[in-house]
Formats: structure tokens, sequence, C-alpha cells
């Protein structure tokens, strides 16, 4: 596998570690509102939906690391997290924001391009 690909897919990862640490822990605070366009009163009705999206997305940074971590044997591993990334990423721009296939869609298609032409 590139470096290229190595390096997409840890940043792939730790976007959605920050994805976690924004959707767990600031939901409710000014930056986490901000980041989601949530009035404060929005913000606390769906604190609770957003800690458990923030978990799934904490699964998904750690699937990407383990594959990482386990060098070129890792390579489906990787594949198979980057593959949901990819999903989750046209999901959401299907239901909730556009903005999210660019965000979360379009790093992890990359990702996946640079590993199967690497």
């Amino acid at each position: 596998m590139t470096l290229a690909a190595n390096i997409v897919i840890v940043l792939v990862a730790l976007l959605h570690i920050y994805f976690l640490v924004l959707e767990m822990f600031l939901w409710t605070r000014p930056a986490g509102r901000k980041a989601f366009g949530l009035t404060r009163e929005q913000a606390e009705a769906t604190k609770v939906l957003a800690a458990n999206q923030g978990l799934y997305n904490g699964f998904l940074a750690a699937g990407l690391l383990w594959g990482s971590w386990l060098g070129t044997a890792g390579t489906p591993v990787q594949l198979f997290f980057l593959g949901c990334v990819l999903i989750a990423g046209v999901y959401g721009a299907a239901t909730a924001s556009r903005k999210i296939l660019f965000i979360q869609g379009l790093p992890a298609a990359v990702g996946l391009a640079l590993i199967l032409l690497g």
C-alpha cells in the first residue's frame, strides 16, 4: 500500500475521532452547536442521539487505525471500514446535508481509490 493511502486513511480516522468528540462531548456546547447549526434547545433534545452517533464514528476510526496497524495484512480491514464511511457519507448527504458527502464521503472515496490503485 502506498504512503499516500496510509496518510489518507489515518486522516479519515482522525476526522472521525473529531466527529466523536463533537457529538459525544461538545454537542450542547457552543463549538458543537455551531458545527451542526443547532440551537441550545435542539442540542439538548438530541444529545443522547448525538452521543450514540459519536460512538459509531469512534468505531469507524478504531477500525481504520486497526487496519493501518496491521500493515499490509490490514488492507481488507481498511477497505471494509472505508466502505462503511463512504456509505455513511452518501446516506448522510441524501438524508441530512449534502456537505456530508464532501466532508465524510469524499475522503473515504479517495482512500479507497488509493488502496485499489496502489
